[in-house]
């Protein structure tokens, strides 16, 4: 098989790395990829216009690609899927209309509002006063939604009146977010534990994965800013066996069903982001892709061939397919540049990465780098994520942190209590 991949974070770092342990596979194409993933086996970083559907699925059609696997959620959202569809093309990942479950949280809350399917009450605003009007009358805490995609950032969970109105002023009034945040979505404050539960579908058959959890905010003990996710570890123990059978069963196999009812039949990864309450669940948030850092913890869990998962998702055999997961666990530690999430430093040399490269327990999946005079230097936000695998989550945790203790660039940033939550149960 030859493979197209879509993006160039740690997510799709994590994708190439597991997709390449295929034998099926011979070459994978990483458009734009990273450096992390040009030094795989069988991988190739290409440069194409990622915002040119049309030349995307000309680069596919003229180099035989098998497969095209799509890691960013603004690929999807903007009709990818339709694209190559169109073509004749094998694509892993929801049409532009079923991507509407993670591109308009106004269109999500409503699905799952007219299905049955357990979430937050919530009300879908146009303009500032109704917000504003809402927001008086349900009182703080509250949760702000941009409606379209923000890049992970379009969600504030404001605990006063106050800090509600600056949410929605910002979002609608100064367009903080562009047109994402020109509708907003106002919701009830959930008290819980959130965890991701990913799933694959081909749109009738639902695979549950394991389930992960990520850290948001920047610093230890959950302190300071969100951010797209400090670290990450599987299986999350808030997760159990039973509530994970209750989620399929109360939320992934109705989410679908309610998709194909609605004539927006969905496949490819379903994420779930669930708020767990003793024995209740609920529908925080739907992402129609990989998580970013969750896939970094859950594929090297995965027991099976991805390309062939994949592609049976993408051609509706998903039933034929052979997944297992290891009966171990895995943490995720980001190494972020100082000053993320706000400006930051770019074009710090990193050292150390050679050195844990013959680790066959950790991979250092790439997140935002870049090559400068022959040197990997740092280009984002979030840098590496440093992934280990242990027979339990302690043991992973150690392997991870003597790794990133050897690795170092000017600023470096991140917290030293990943997966405390699993510990301490």
């Amino acid at each position: 098989m030859r493979l197209l991949l879509i993006g160039g974070g740690g997510r799709e770092h994590a994708l190439a790395w597991k997709l390449a342990q295929s034998p099926q596979v011979e070459t994978i194409y990483a458009a734009p990829g990273n450096p992390g993933i040009a030094l795989l086996d069988k991988c190739e970083c290409i440069d194409l216009p990622l915002q040119e559907l049309e030349k995307l699925a000309d680069y596919a059609e003229a180099n035989c690609i098998d497969l095209t696997v799509v890691g960013p959620e603004a690929s999807l959202v903007e009709g990818i899927a339709d694209v190559f569809k169109a073509r004749g093309l094998a694509l892993f990942g929801p049409s532009k209309a079923a991507a509407e479950l993670e591109g308009s949280k106004a269109f999500s809350k409503q699905l799952m509002e007219k299905y049955g399917i357990p979430t937050a009450f919530f009300k879908v605003c146009e303009d500032i006063e109704t917000a504003k009007a809402y927001i008086k009358e349900k009182g703080a805490p509250i949760v702000v939604k941009a409606d379209g995609l923000a890049a992970g950032k379009g969600v504030v969970v404001a605990i006063t009146e106050a800090e509600a109105f600056a949410a929605v002023d910002d979002m609608m009034g100064d367009l903080k977010f562009g047109g994402a945040g020109a509708r907003v979505v106002l919701e009830e404050f959930m008290e819980g534990e959130e965890a991701s539960l990913l799933a694959f579908t081909d749109g009738d058959t639902i695979v549950s994965m394991i389930a992960a959890q990520d850290h948001k905010r920047i610093n230890d003990n959950d302190e300071g800013p969100n951010t797209g996710g400090m670290g990450t570890y599987a299986p999350a123990p808030v997760m159990t066996d039973i509530l994970r059978l209750k989620a399929v069963e109360k939320v992934l196999k109705p989410t679908i069903a309610a998709m194909k009812a609605e004539g927006r039949p969905y496949q490819g990864c379903l994420y779930a982001g669930l708020m767990i309450n003793g024995d209740d669940i609920k529908v925080v948030e739907f992402n129609c892709r990989f998580g970013d850092p969750e896939t970094q913890v859950i594929m090297p869990l995965l027991d099976g061939d991805l390309a062939e998962i994949m592609l049976c998702c993408a051609t509706g055999t998903l039933a034929q397919a052979d997944i297992g997961w290891y009966d171990k666990a895995a943490v995720c530690v980001v190494m972020a540049s100082g000053g993320y999430p706000g400006s930051y430093k770019q074009g710090l040399p990193i050292s150390g990465l050679e050195e844990t490269a013959a680790r066959e327990d950790v991979v250092v999946f790439h997140a935002g780098t870049k090559c400068a005079d022959g040197q990997i230097v740092t280009a984002g936000g979030r840098v590496l994520g440093v992934t280990a695998v242990g027979k339990n989550i302690r043991e992973a945790k150690d392997k991870a942190y003597e790794v990133a203790g050897k690795i170092s660039f000017a600023d470096a940033h991140y917290r030293k209590d990943i997966a405390w939550r699993a510990l301490k149960k």
